[in-house]
């Protein structure tokens, strides 16, 4: 087995928290906020000055981490932070033995974006749907009075024919 020197893993880790496209936060146990990496701040729009040391609850206006704290066991979450305009899918864990709590930000705001944009699209050809059914059936309801109407002028004209050739083969 390959040893690896703790200098080269603490530089790839920071590495890795410092690239990967994912939000990672750290907090303690009363929900401040202790790092957020780049791709957090950037989904969050905002600066290390600004989250460092706040509540996260005050920040995101979000109880997952509470919610990790209290159980003390990995939880995922979905959540849409209006705020900050973002909709996220996340993953919170307790860190062993350090008092600490991670969450990992997944940004879903396009593919909700396209959600609510198809749930729109749908409802509004539903509509267009109803919107031709009803006209389709006035349309019916019309030619059909016109129709019973002219029927009944039809059957008035030739049963006063009728009539008339009776009178006339009966004189």
């Amino acid at each position: 087995m390959v040893q690896m020197d703790d200098k080269i893993t603490e530089v790839h880790e920071r590495a890795i928290l410092q690239q990967t496209p994912n939000g990672v936060l750290l907090v303690d146990k009363q929900t401040l906020i202790r790092f957020a990496n780049p791709a957090f701040r950037t989904m969050f729009q905002c600066h290390d000055e600004q989250v460092l040391g706040q509540r996260v609850g005050s920040f995101m206006h979000s109880d997952c981490f509470d919610r990790v704290i209290a159980v003390n066991k990995p939880i995922t979450v979905k959540e849409n932070c209006k705020e900050h305009g973002v909709s996220f899918r996340a993953g919170l864990f307790p860190i062993e033995g350090e008092n600490l709590y991670c969450g990992i930000f997944i940004d879903i705001s396009d593919a909700e974006r396209e959600r609510e944009q198809y749930r729109r699209l749908r409802a509004q050809t539903l509509e267009r749907a109803q919107e031709v059914i009803t006209r389709q059936m006035k349309t019916a309801q019309e030619i059909a009075r016109l129709l019973g109407e002219t029927t009944a002028e039809t059957k008035v004209i030739l049963v006063q024919l009728m009539s008339l050739f009776k009178e006339e083969t009966t004189k």
